[in-house]
Parts: C-alpha cells; structure tokens; sequence
C-alpha cells in the first residue's frame, strides 16, 4: 500500500489512514476485527481523539501488540495544562502504549500561548521533551485560524476538513502546509456524508502528493472498498470531473458539513443532521427520515429559541437557526410528498 510523508515529522503513512472515530457505534469483539483486519490489509496510520469515547480503547485492544509498526494520532480539547496531562496519561492507558506519535489541539478557537509556560503548548512541549509524544499538531475547521497555525512554526501537523468539494482557499491551505512542510491530514473527506460517489473522492484527494485523508469507517465493506481503491487507485477522468462539478454546483454555498461542534441543543435539536436534511433527502436513501421518530424529531425545530449557541459554535460561520428553518420547511413539504413510500 501506498505510503507518503507526512511533512517534517518524516512519518511515512498509508494513503489511506483510518479515521476511528465511527468505531464508537461498534461493539468491542467487531471493532477490534476492523481494526485488525485494516492492519492486516497494509494500513498503519490511525486517527483517534480522547472526545471519542471508547475509540482509544479499541485500537489498544487491536492493535498493542503491533505498536511499533503503526502510527497514532489522537487529540485533546482540555484548556488547561493540567487537563492536557490528565488527557494524556488516560489515551496512553486505553491505547495500551507509552509514546503518541501525533499529539493533536483538537479544534480549539484559538492559538495556546507559546512561551507561557503555564499553557497547553507547554505540557505538549514537556511532554515531547519526554518522549512521550513525538510530534505536535493540531485540527481545525477554521481557514483563518488553521493559517495561523501553520504561520507559527508551532505544529507539525494540520488537520482539516478537505475533499472535492474543496474551494481555492481549502487549496491555498493544502499549498501552504507543503511549502511549511507541514502534514496535512484531510478530515471530512466525504463532507459528513454528503458525497456518495467514493471512487471520485479518493481521486480527487490523490492529487495532493501531501494529503493523507483519514476515511471514516465504521463496517468491513467500508474498509473494503477503500483498500480496493487504494490497490487500483481511480483515473481521474473527464466523466468523473463533470460530476465532481456537478456536486460542487449541488452544494455550493451556505450548507451544514455535519461536524457537530454545534452540539448539544439546548431543546435537544438534532442540529447536526436537521441542519443538511434538505440535502442528504436528494442523495441518499429516505425511508429512515420518513418515519414518525424522525418526523418527530425534526418538529423539534419549530421549539427553537434562538438561543443563538448553535451559530456561535459554527466554525463555518452559518446562521444555524435560519438554515434549521430552510430545511423543516423543505422537510415538511417532502414529507407530505412521500410519506405513502414507506409502506412499499
């Protein structure tokens, strides 16, 4: 399987990684044979977080035994050094290993202090003077902020929402990391699910000599499929340009990419998913957001205060409640239209 360099941290990961963070909704028994099997298939890089409840635990549960062959990197959103340590020592408990190669700032809205030595970037600084993690990096879903990063010479890594629905920003980034010689780690690479067609996503993303995205998997035929794709890369030829076009027109604009940092709603909105239904109804099958649970979770909109806690935490900026309103209205009218298919 194919490896690449990840920027000055001279790790040579698979293209494709494994992003874990789906194995949550896995039992133990079958995410550890995922786990294995993906090492087996040649994988060695694999992307977790501490916020990713068990996932730590299951990659120390698959893959201990196979440590030295493979590369980890997790994240921590703690705020305070202490925190940081104690986030710390727990992933090297659940990971069943005494070294992070990749120690990641997750998604945090500002920079740590870099000489302070009672910052974040201090506990990550002793902690590499230890051994304990050997590189530093962080994720992000701001361009601005991301740009900062790279700026500072602080990171070895930059992890950030990148696919073929990627805008000539998105690209300036990527471009950036590489002339910084920064890794750049490609989440959201199907844009929280709203690109079906795989073979063009992977495609696109291997353009990038200097991306390595971390699919998300969570079933075997998922790791199947990118393994096969891996082993007989897709051309990206003019049929599949026309549709990457084709989406980029379909989704243009202002549109949920279903990271939940919006999460939790304080009248229990599932924002997340109600924010992109309009959306997901046009490119992925309905009959599950045609029953009455859904139905019923989707009226949650109309007990919306306007809280205004939603569009604070959206890193993208979108008036969360109006585009909530947008996809209840088109949901409705849908429902109504369809509502007689879930019988058939």
């Amino acid at each position: 399987m194919k490896k690449v360099r990840l920027g000055r941290t001279n790790l040579m990961v698979t293209k494709p990684a494994f992003g874990v963070l789906p194995l949550q909704r896995v039992e133990m028994t079958e995410a550890v044979g995922i786990l294995r099997n993906a090492y087996e298939s040649g994988i060695n890089f694999f992307d977790t977080a501490r916020a990713y409840t068990d996932s730590e635990e299951k990659i120390g549960n698959a893959l201990s035994d196979v440590r030295k062959n493979i590369v980890i990197a997790t994240k921590t959103q703690a705020k305070t050094k202490d925190h940081v340590l104690k986030h710390l020592e727990k992933s090297l408990k659940m990971l069943k290993t005494d070294y992070i190669d990749i120690y990641q700032l997750h998604n945090h809205d500002q920079l740590p202090g870099q000489d302070d030595p009672g910052s974040i970037y201090r506990a990550l600084l002793d902690a590499k003077a230890s051994g304990v993690i050997r590189h530093i990096g962080i994720t992000n879903h701001r361009r601005k902020l991301a740009l900062e990063a790279i700026d500072t010479g602080m990171f070895d890594t930059l992890q950030f929402p990148f696919s073929l629905l990627a805008t000539k920003e998105d690209i300036a980034l990527v471009e950036a990391c590489k002339k910084k010689d920064v890794g750049f780690i490609a989440m959201k690479a199907l844009s929280g699910g709203l690109i079906s067609n795989i073979p063009a996503a992977v495609a696109f993303l291997n353009q990038y000599e200097n991306v390595v995205p971390i699919w998300g998997i969570q079933r075997k035929s998922e790791l199947d499929q990118f393994i096969e794709l891996a082993k007989n890369p897709p051309f990206l030829d003019e049929a599949m340009q026309k549709q990457i076009e084709k989406d980029r027109v379909e989704l243009a604009g202002n549109f949920c990419r279903g990271c939940g940092y919006c999460m939790p709603c304080p009248v229990e909105i599932p924002i997340n998913t109600a924010a992109r239904l309009s959306l997901m109804l046009m490119r992925a099958p309905v009959r599950h957001f045609l029953s009455d649970a859904w139905y019923k979770e989707m009226m949650k909109i109309e007990d919306c205060t306007d809280c205004g806690s939603c569009k604070e935490q959206c890193p993208y900026e979108l008036d969360t409640p109006e585009l909530l309103r947008s996809n209840l209205k088109f949901y409705k009218e849908f429902y109504e239209k369809h509502k007689d298919d879930r019988k058939s």
